[in-house]
């Protein structure tokens, strides 16, 4: 059984903060892998309300790429061949059931608000598998876990790591809005170099 970390996202497109975020979760953990898990663009489109979502296909291209040359990541598009999208838990036991890894979930500190009200097996999560929470934007994580009753009672699951202050100007979002603006040169620096090429390759250059 392969002992990994499970990022999921919209990836859209992937970053070098996504990576490094990966890479630093994975060493200070001791991990062997992580497991980057792209949402279903229509769940990005419809759900999460993104101005622009890449299709699975390009998405899933993207992150093979870069994975092609980290041998520390993997890429799994089971989520995008349902056609529905599944609850984080059921990705986590298929994981582990069928492709035996064992994958703690891998989030960062934004997502803790949404746990108790926005998400479903979470404790299910938390017991089972562990949370690895990645604060961001200066949050103070172990005040908010203390502070909540529902978090405080997970907290023996969730192991909290200070975000590198490297990544925390780097975006999707950013990298979108760039592009649109035909600021090529700044959008190329917050993305893997093989991602970028592969955005050129989407606008047919």
């Amino acid at each position: 059984m392969i002992r990994a970390l499970a990022f999921f996202g919209a990836f859209n497109p992937p970053t070098t903060a996504h990576l490094a975020l990966a890479r630093y979760a994975l060493e200070a953990t001791g991990r062997e892998q992580v497991v980057f898990v792209p949402s279903r663009t229509a769940y990005i489109r419809d759900e999460q309300g993104k101005d622009r979502a890449y299709t699975d296909a390009v998405r899933v291209a993207m992150l093979r790429a870069a994975a092609a040359r980290r041998p520390w990541m993997t890429v799994t598009d089971w989520e995008i061949r349902l056609d529905r999208q599944p609850r984080t838990w059921e990705t986590l036991r298929h994981l582990k059931d069928e492709e035996g890894v064992d994958a703690s979930l891998l989030l960062g500190s934004d997502k803790l608000p949404e746990l108790e009200h926005g998400w479903l097996y979470v404790r299910e999560i938390a017991e089972e598998f562990g949370i690895v929470c990645l604060s961001r934007g200066g949050d103070d994580c172990g005040r908010m876990i203390r502070e909540d009753g529902f978090l405080s009672r997970l907290s023996p699951y969730i192991r909290v790591l200070d975000t590198p202050e490297e990544t925390r100007n780097v975006s999707s979002s950013r990298v979108r809005a760039l592009l649109a603006r035909g600021e090529d040169g700044e959008a190329q620096k917050l993305v893997p170099e093989e991602v970028f090429e592969l955005l050129k390759a989407e606008r047919g250059e």
